[in-house]
């Protein structure tokens, strides 16, 4: 990483220069991409510039914000980082502990527990598994695209498919309820949001891990053809223990299916607000593979939402990171590292090659990474076989919740 320039002056006769105390650390906000729209926030390109490793205003936990590429592939594969629980993240380790059970999810495992349980999923989540799950994730969204046809135009693609369909694959696969729906996705919801609303996410963690106990007792009574049910029978034969299940459980409402969900309604804002680029991916699907990691790499949801606690000092682009310090990896910014990519301000459908990090790396990669690529490119291929001419609805905007640092539209009117 290169250091900060120093001004200097060989001349003779200037005196000698004293030594200057070390730097205060750059202190920012909490970048937010511009009001109305997906992203990303302006300041990433300048902060990649002069100011990398940035500490957040924050008056509880210093907070490190960091926006290249190398700074950022670093950390989310380091061992003297973890991921806090996500309801207690902003807590120094001296300060006490919040009250009531945090919210641990198979990001906050670590060690024999964080192994066993990974090793469990192998064959649920592989390449093989998904590619035979295919044709259900088809049929999942022609049958949301008919109730759109039915209802429409104008439709909001939103709330009829680019938010219905990663749910229903979601709890399909999983074994959650679909019907529970509106009981359990405005608390995974505000669990989600914890890095604005810790408050909020301590208090829907005791109701969210109780439903979760309420699906284990069911599938230990009624076990179906579904992970959740592998799970808990692995439970019974000694192979895991129940807390792991029920932090996977809490994974999959929290984390499972929202973030692609997000995903697949800014790629479909974005082809629509390019219509070249739509009409090229309809006519030619060889593009589709290539198009999906492209998405994943153009499309700013990971917008700061990763928070990492270290657990040891080190030093980081001239900065000293303490132990209890919070470090938040801007993964939308390094999929924008201009060192890295290409104009990556420009979506080419077919970046060669495209080595993101959406799906981060090490020990807490996604393990969802198969099945949310196969979730983009069904959701993309389904909805132009049915639409070939989607269109922005004339006289109707997208809108937008601008106080997320992660954004995709609340609503978005299309017509065909």
């Amino acid at each position: 990483m290169p250091s900060t320039p120093q001004s200097s002056d060989n001349s003779p006769s200037s005196p000698p220069r004293q030594t200057s105390p070390p730097q205060t650390p750059p202190s920012i906000e909490l970048p937010l991409p511009p009001p109305g729209t997906m992203g990303p926030p302006a300041e990433y390109v300048r902060l990649r510039r002069e100011c990398p490793v940035a500490r957040l205003r924050d008056e509880d936990t210093p907070s490190w914000f960091l926006t290249r590429y190398d700074d950022v592939r670093a950390v989310i594969g380091d061992a003297r980082l973890i991921r806090p629980t996500v309801n207690g993240w902003s807590f120094h380790p001296e300060q006490d502990r919040p009250d009531g059970p945090e919210l641990v999810t198979m990001m906050e495992m670590e060690g024999p527990q964080h192994r066993a349980l990974r090793r469990a999923l192998c064959e649920a989540f592989s390449a093989r598994t998904v590619r035979r799950r295919l044709p259900r994730l088809r049929e999942n969204a022609e049958w949301l695209l008919d109730a759109c046809s039915d209802g429409g135009p104008p439709a909001d693609l939103i709330a009829g498919y680019t938010e219905p369909f990663p749910l229903l694959v979601m709890c399909e696969s999983v074994g959650i309820p679909y019907e529970d729906r509106d009981y359990y996705l405005p608390l995974a919801d505000v669990a989600l949001g914890a890095l604005l609303t810790t408050a909020e996410a301590r208090r829907v963690t005791p109701l969210l891990r109780d439903y979760v106990r309420s699906l284990i007792v069911r599938k230990r009574r009624e076990p179906a053809d579904d992970i959740l049910s592998d799970l808990v029978g692995r439970c019974d034969r000694g192979e895991l223990d129940e807390e792991s299940v029920l932090g996977f459980g809490l994974s999959m409402l929290v984390a499972g299916y929202r973030t692609t969900t997000m995903f697949l309604s800014d790629a479909v804002l974005t082809l629509l607000a390019e219509p070249v680029q739509y009409a090229r991916l309809r006519d030619d699907r060889t593009l589709l593979p290539g198009a999906v990691e492209e998405f994943l790499r153009y499309v700013p949801v990971m917008n700061g939402v990763v928070v990492l606690q270290a657990v040891e000092n080190f030093e980081l682009g001239g900065q000293t990171i303490r132990a209890g310090d919070a470090v938040l990896p801007a993964l939308a910014s390094a999929n924008l590292d201009e060192t890295v990519f290409t104009a990556p301000e420009r979506l080419d459908l077919g970046r060669r090659p495209n080595p993101h990090l959406t799906f981060g790396r090490g020990t807490h990669n996604c393990i969802g990474a198969h099945l949310a690529r196969a979730e983009l490119s069904v959701g993309l291929e389904a909805l132009m076989d049915r639409f070939p001419h989607l269109r922005l609805a004339a006289g109707h905007s997208p809108t937008w919740d601008d106080a997320s640092p992660a954004k995709s539209p609340l609503t978005l009117p299309v017509d065909w």
